[in-house]
C-alpha cells in the first residue's frame, strides 16, 4: 500500500492539475520577491488592484472637493463613481493603454466606461501625476505602516533573548580575534540598538511624508485657478480638502509636475540602512553558527545539504544577507533619478520607480519576517561557549594575575617576564601541537606563583571579566 506522501507525489506528476491560465504563469518570469518571499499585505500594497482602485478614490476625492466648492458636479455622479471603485476591467484598461499609449488616460476611459454619468467630470483639472504621484505617496505611507509593526516584533523578540542571556559570559571578538569577554545578551544589545535606530528612521520617514495634492501640470495650480475663475482661496481649500480625504495632514508647498524625487531618496535611504543592520546581525549569527555557539532554528525534517546530511546550514540568515545586499543597493536608483530630473519633470523617472520603490519595500518586508523567525528560535549552546572561554581566558587573565602577585609583594616586571615566557610556551602547544591551552597548569607548577594559588580560581571566574555587560543589557535605550 502506498503511503499518503507517495500518493501525493505520484499525483503531482500527472497531467491536468492546473488550468491553462495557471500553467501560462509558469512560462514567464515572476519576481521571487512576490512569488516566493513577500507577505500578502505587502504584495497587495504594490498590486495593480491597490494602485488603480486608489486612482479611482483620488478622482472621487477631487470630485467631492470640486463639488463642495461650487463646481457643477452632482451627488449622482459621485455615487456612481463610488459604486464602481473596485469594478476594474483590467482587460479593457490594457486594450486602452495599448491604443492610447498612456496609462492614466487608459484608466480614465475604463472608469468612464462604467460611470457614464460621471464621465464628463472624472479627472477634471488634474494631470496624470495627480493620481500617479499621490498614489505613490499613499503606497509609501502604507508600506511603512506594514513594516513598522514587523520591526517592532523583531525588536521585542531580540529584547527577550538579550534579557534571557544577559549574564552568560562569551568571548568578545575584535578583528574576529578573541578579545575581552562580553555576554551573549550584551552582544544582542548591539543588534538591538541598531534596530531601534532603524525604527526611529522609519517612523521619521513615514511621518514626514506629505501629499502632492492638486498642483496641476507644472505645479502652478493654473488649471484649478481657471476652474474657480481666479479664486485663489478655493484652489487652496481644494488642495487642503483632497489632502485630508487621503489621510494626510500636509501637502508639499511647492512641486513641479511631480513631488520632489528626494522624497524617494529619504524613503529608500532608511530601508537601505535597515538592510545594513540586518546584514550585520545575520552575518554575526552565521559566524557564531560556525563556532557552534549559537544557531538559528532548524526544522525536524529540514535538509541542510543534498550531499552532506549532517549539515545544519544557517539558511535563514543567509537569505537575509542575500536580500539585504539587494536592499542596500536600491537607494542608488532614487539618488540618480533625483539628480537627473530636468526642471519641472522628465519621464525617465517612471520606469525606474516602478521597480525600485516596490522592490525596496518588498525586500524589507521579507527580511524582517525572516529575521523575526530567526530571533524567535535562536539556540544557544552554553557548554560550547564555556569551552571556548576556557581556551582563551588564561591569556586574558594574565593582567589580573600580575596585579594579584604585586599585592602579595611581588615585582611587577619580574612577574610580567615570567608570564610572558609561560604564555609563549602555552601558545606553542596550542598552535604547533594542536593541544589545549595549558598556561594555568604551567603557572600552578611554577613555585614563583605559590603566593596566589589559593585565589587563582577566583581570578579565572568568567563573570569577573564581563564588566558592566549585564547591567547594560537592562538599561533602557
Amino acid at each position: 500500500m502506498r503511503t499518503a506522501r507517495a500518493a501525493m507525489a505520484a499525483d503531482s506528476c500527472t497531467d491536468g492539475g492546473f488550468s491553462a491560465e495557471v500553467e501560462a504563469e509558469f512560462l514567464k518570469y515572476r519576481s521571487p520577491l512576490v512569488s516566493r518571499y513577500a507577505s500578502k499585505e505587502m504584495a497587495y500594497n504594490f498590486s495593480d488592484r491597490k494602485k488603480f482602485s486608489t486612482w479611482r478614490k483620488l478622482w472621487i476625492y477631487l470630485a467631492k472637493g470640486e463639488q463642495a466648492l461650487g463646481l457643477p458636479i452632482t451627488d449622482e455622479q459621485i455615487q456612481e463613481m463610488e459604486a464602481n471603485v473596485e469594478k476594474i476591467d483590467f482587460k479593457l484598461a490594457a486594450e486602452e493603454e495599448k491604443r492610447l499609449r498612456h496609462d492614466v488616460m487608459a484608466h480614465v476611459h475604463t472608469f468612464t466606461h462604467c460611470c457614464p454619468k460621471a464621465a464628463g467630470i472624472i479627472h477634471l483639472g488634474a494631470t496624470s501625476c495627480y493620481v500617479g504621484d499621490n498614489t505613490d505617496l499613499i503606497v509609501l505611507r502604507d508600506g511603512f505602516n506594514i513594516l513598522l509593526p514587523k520591526l517592532a516584533r523583531v525588536i521585542s523578540r531580540l529584547a527577550d533573548f538579550a534579557e534571557k542571556y544577559a549574564t552568560l559570559p562569551t568571548l568578545g571578538f575584535t578583528h574576529y580575534q578573541p578579545a575581552q569577554l562580553t555576554t551573549v545578551g550584551k552582544r544582542a544589545c548591539l543588534w538591538l540598538q541598531d534596530l531601534c535606530m532603524d525604527m526611529r528612521n522609519l517612523q521619521r520617514a513615514r511621518d514626514e511624508l506629505r501629499f502632492r495634492g492638486v498642483k496641476g501640470t507644472t505645479g502652478t495650480q493654473a488649471s484649478f485657478l481657471q476652474l474657480f475663475e481666479g479664486n485663489h482661496e478655493k484652489v487652496e481649500e481644494l488642495d487642503r480638502m483632497v489632502t485630508e480625504m487621503a489621510g494626510f495632514k500636509q501637502t508639499y508647498l511647492v512641486t513641479g509636475q511631480t513631488y520632489s524625487r528626494k522624497v524617494d531618496i529619504d524613503s529608500l535611504s532608511v530601508l537601505s540602512s535597515l538592510g545594513a543592520t540586518v546584514h550585520k546581525i545575520c552575518t554575526d549569527i552565521r559566524l557564531l553558527a560556525n563556532l557552534k555557539e549559537i544557531e538559528e532554528p532548524f526544522e525536524k525534517d529540514q535538509i541542510g545539504s543534498s550531499a552532506m546530511p549532517y549539515k545544519r546550514n544557517p539558511m535563514r540568515s543567509e537569505r537575509c544577507c542575500s536580500l539585504a545586499r539587494h536592499l542596500m543597493t536600491l537607494v542608488m536608483d532614487p539618488l540618480q533619478t533625483a539628480a537627473v530630473q530636468w526642471f519641472e519633470r522628465t519621464l525617465d523617472d517612471s520606469a525606474n520607480r516602478r521597480i525600485s520603490l516596490a522592490e525596496a519595500f518588498l525586500t524589507a518586508d521579507i527580511v524582517l519576517s525572516t529575521l523575526q523567525n530567526v530571533c524567535e528560535g535562536l539556540v544557544v549552546y552554553p557548554k560550547v561557549i564555556e569551552r571556548h572561554i576556557r581556551h582563551e581566558l588564561p591569556f586574558m587573565a594574565t593582567e589580573n594575575i600580575i596585579m594579584a602577585m604585586v599585592k602579595t609583594g611581588g615585582n611587577r616586571q619580574d612577574c610580567h617576564e615570567k608570564i610572558r615566557v609561560l604564555s609563549q610556551q602555552a601558545a606553542a602547544v596550542v598552535k604547533q601541537e594542536g593541544g589545549d591551552n595549558d598556561l594555568i597548569s604551567r603557572i600552578k607548577a611554577d613555585p614563583y606563583f605559590s603566593p596566589i594559588l589559593p585565589q587563582l580560581d577566583a581570578l579565572l571566574d568568567p563573570d569577573t571579566f564581563t564588566g558592566r555587560a549585564p547591567q547594560q543589557v537592562r538599561t533602557d535605550f
